[in-house]
């Protein structure tokens, strides 16, 4: 094998590698003695067939073998003998021209990663916004979890049901006068103007009292999901046993016990660390933001192209999916074309703070444990269908860059983590509208430009998320995923191997309550 490097600059790099065409042909004998044992011809024992036979036999397929494995050994030669760090897969390439018995010469285009000069973490500030939670606030959230749970008292004897009343009734479903599966219930709670039973069920129970008996009619939507019921008239013989109006849900002791805690004090303190974690995670984009601001105003090198381009094909088909959905989409489509080149500009900056992030994790010793790395695979795991999963793990465990991509996300965290310790930190109390307002002044702001780079045009407050998040999972390309496996759109930025997608979820479909018939009921066929 004879490598010649033909291009060198910048970060391109080419190589012409020549494979003389001895050596495919001493490889395609040895492939033949190999396999000739195991040729059967009718004439001829078993494993005395002629190699001149095999090779007229299978010659073709076996010269393609051999030329495709000589071609993936000699670029991983390559890359190991110049050490190069490829930022996205290399292109390859045999020469048109090419024909058995004839040299192979092989074509490698790349662009390398730079080098990044050792990051100084040292010096960094920043500011740290702390929303406290008021006994306010976790009042406010408790009476809304209390709305979500209303509680019902029975009403007198006289009131005549309405919008908003429950009712408790025994009813019992016919077609033709005959019963059909799945019409009876006994007990059925029901709330009027609810929506919850067929239309022109609940409409027709307004009135009613306690004691009640009524027989009303309605139809089955045409879609209704039982066949057998879809479209049909039917009719309902209904007994009201209870009419209850609304009450109060009383924040205490009892209502804390209602909701499976031992005291009121427990539930306000469930509530308060969660509506503390609600407002960390705004702390933690306004830190994250100000820290990548940082980043970015104290470090320039050049980043690949490739890397670049597939950054912001990223970014454009998620803008051009949103303008899509637009209400003018044809105003939206020529708006984020207008904005193209700042666009553009952001891939460029994600791909460098990523690349930046990189470094600086490898120098610090940053890692994802196999542990963590374990708990990820199975968390996405899980997320397709029970006979997909472990198709999906041994696709990531067998394909480097998916699961790359798959560790990205988590190894950014753990240096922002990481930088965030190293930092000179202060905390300042505010409201959540004043933290609100710090990161919207931070999306609407210009980034600060690198050093020796030129100041970067401001991005529009919609351009922000974009611009913010780092293209930390900036990984190399790789192919696509095994056919059959239909393509999602990665949550990591750059274009790499891509996952097989989960399967859409169902609509979740609320069964009535004791099999009343409700919009979309298991009714049995």
């Amino acid at each position: 094998m004879h490598t010649k490097q033909t291009v060198n600059e910048g970060l391109k790099r080419a190589y012409l590698i020549t494979i003389p065409a001895a050596d495919l042909t001493a490889k395609i004998d040895a492939e033949i003695k190999k396999v000739a044992p195991q040729v059967r011809m009718p004439g001829f024992r078993p494993g005395k067939v002629p190699a001149n036979l095999v090779k007229k036999m299978h010659g073709e397929a076996l010269h393609s073998q051999v030329v495709n494995d000589t071609i993936r050994e000699s670029v991983d030669k390559l890359l190991r003998d110049e050490a190069l760090r490829p930022a996205m897969q290399p292109e390859i390439g045999l020469k048109d021209d090419y024909a058995q018995g004839q040299d192979a010469e092989i074509i490698v285009s790349l662009e390398v990663l730079p080098v990044i000069e050792a990051p100084n973490v040292d010096g960094i500030t920043l500011e740290k916004l702390v929303v406290p939670v008021t006994e306010a606030q976790v009042d406010e959230a408790l009476g809304n979890i209390a709305g979500q749970n209303k509680s019902y008292k029975d009403a007198a004897k006289t009131k005549k049901a309405a919008d908003g009343d429950q009712l408790i009734i025994d009813f019992v479903g016919k077609l033709d006068d005959v019963e059909f599966d799945g019409g009876k219930a006994e007990d059925a709670a029901l709330v009027l103007g609810s929506g919850t039973f067929i239309p022109g069920f609940e409409e027709q129970l307004v009135g009613v009292k306690t004691g009640s008996e009524k027989t009303i009619t309605v139809t089955f939507p045409a879609e209704y999901q039982a066949d057998h019921l879809a479209g049909k008239e039917a009719t309902f013989d209904i007994t009201v046993k209870a009419v209850k109006v609304e009450t109060e849900t009383q924040i205490d002791e009892d209502f804390a016990k209602s909701l499976g805690l031992d005291s009121l004090d427990k539930l306000r303190e469930i509530m308060k660390a969660q509506l503390e974690q609600q407002t960390a995670g705004l702390t933690r984009t306004q830190m994250k933001r100000a820290l990548l601001d940082q980043l970015a105003a104290g470090h320039s090198f050049e980043v690949p192209g490739t890397m670049v381009e597939a950054e912001f094909a990223q970014i454009w088909s998620q803008l051009q999916q949103e303008a899509a959905n637009d209400a003018d989409p044809a105003a939206a489509l020529k708006q984020i074309d207008d904005e193209k080149d700042e666009y553009k500009a952001i891939a460029e900056r994600r791909v460098r703070l990523g690349l930046l992030l990189s470094e600086i994790g490898q120098a610090n010793g940053v890692e994802v444990t196999q542990q963590e790395m374990g708990m990820l695979i199975q968390q996405a795991a899980a997320q397709y269908r029970a006979e997909d999963r472990q198709r999906f793990v041994e696709y990531i465990q067998s394909e480097p860059m998916a699961a790359a991509q798959l560790r990205a996300p988590l190894y950014e965290d753990k240096v922002v983590d990481f930088l965030f310790d190293k930092a000179e930190v202060t905390e300042r109390e505010v409201t959540v509208e004043e933290l609100q307002a710090a990161i919207e002044a931070e999306e609407t702001a210009p980034a600060p430009a690198p050093k020796k780079a030129a100041a970067k045009k401001k991005a529009p407050a919609k351009k922000a998320e974009a611009e913010a998040a780092p293209a930390e999972e900036a990984k190399p390309a790789a192919k696509k995923a095994p056919a059959k496996k239909a393509e999602a759109e990665p949550e990591a930025k750059p274009a790499a191997k891509k996952a097989p997608a989960k399967k859409a979820d169902a609509a979740a479909e609320k069964p009535a309550a004791k099999k009343a018939p409700a919009k979309k009921p298991a009714a049995k066929k």
